[in-house]
């Protein structure tokens, strides 16, 4: 016969057996119920920026298109050509800056509509121009703008440069403002003529077919970076048709700067986007009227991490194809 004590132990190990036998269960459920927090937080989490870069030491030119004022003042100091790529108003009403090659983006875009907005297609042509600028293939270039006040300019003339091969462009954050704001500028005049030959990439860049094709797909979210209004319909700057992509969602290039005409903080611009259903492996195509504005926000897109391409012929391209093969809405 068993006696008392043994019963009582026997109890005791059955007992505690029927406990880590529950703490195990428990344990099973909250490491379930944690990957699967965790697959759905890398399904949702937008893209994690890159800080941007604060000194020119730090500059990786591959990832880095915008830097910080500071960093860009280092860039002029050890022999950066300079690009003002501001508009004629604000260059006629606050002036020329010193030894900055005042350029435009129409002088590296095709002349006539609908296709004023594309690149000029001739290499020899485009690398006669960027010649006269001074452009050298192994030469920093800086590329000056007002994001408060301008168009992207500086963004569309950057993403330009970087299309037509040459890795080392970069944009302020801030523009022009920012940097004036540390003080003189001392600009090295431009060497010119430059040495750069055109060899264009496809990375950053989107042609209306391949847009038209991307309709629709899961993989590609589309932008639209006009006015709200150009969005609805309105056609204030020429287009043939108003109205939006179909399937493209509205977003103002100026919702990314601040009112102080800086970006945005980083962590802000990313939650944005990740509300309107970006995601690290999404590819972002934006347009505006003529592909200056989705330059710039291309360019910041891809500086954040993001893989970005710009339609350039945009609305005044879009708008003027056949309405049954490249549809607009207004909804």
């Amino acid at each position: 016969m068993p006696t008392l004590a043994a019963a009582q132990a026997a109890v005791f190990i059955f007992g505690s057996f029927k406990l880590m036998n529950s703490l195990a269960v428990n344990r099973l459920r909250l490491l379930s119920a944690f990957l699967l927090g965790l697959a759905t937080l890398g399904a949702t989490t937008p893209v994690q920026a890159r800080p941007t870069a604060v000194s020119a030491a730090a500059i990786q030119y591959e990832s880095d298109w915008l830097v910080l004022p500071r960093a860009a003042l280092e860039l002029i100091a050890s022999g950066a050509l300079v690009l003002d790529a501001r508009g004629k108003d604000l260059k006629d009403k606050l002036g020329l800056v010193p030894n900055a090659l005042p350029v435009t983006w129409q002088e590296l875009a095709q002349p006539d509509l609908p296709t004023k907005g594309r690149l000029i297609a001739d290499d020899a042509q485009v690398s006669a121009k960027l010649q006269s600028w001074g452009v050298s293939k192994n030469q920093v270039i800086v590329v000056l703008g007002d994001p408060a006040k301008g168009w992207g300019e500086d963004g569309r003339v950057a993403w330009a440069l970087r299309t037509l091969g040459h890795g080392k462009v970069v944009i302020v954050d801030g523009g022009l403002p920012a940097l004036e704001h540390l003080g003189k500028l001392v600009i090295q005049p431009p060497k010119i003529p430059g040495d750069f030959v055109v060899a264009r990439t496809s990375r950053f860049e989107i042609r209306k077919e391949e847009l038209k094709d991307r309709i629709g797909k899961a993989s590609t979210v589309i932008f639209d970076v006009r006015e709200p209004r150009e969005y609805e319909g309105k056609t204030p700057y020429g287009e043939s048709r108003g109205g939006h992509v179909p399937g493209a969602k509205g977003l103002w290039f100026k919702d990314l700067i601040g009112k102080d005409g800086n970006l945005l903080p980083r962590p802000e611009i990313e939650k944005l986007l990740a509300s309107k259903g970006v995601t690290k492996d999404s590819e972002v195509v934006s347009y505006c009227t003529g592909g200056i504005r989705s330059g710039w926000f291309t360019l910041v897109l891809t500086d954040l991490g993001y893989k970005a391409k710009n339609y350039t012929g945009s609305m005044w391209e879009w708008a003027a194809s056949p309405a049954d093969q490249y549809p607009l809405t207004k909804d």
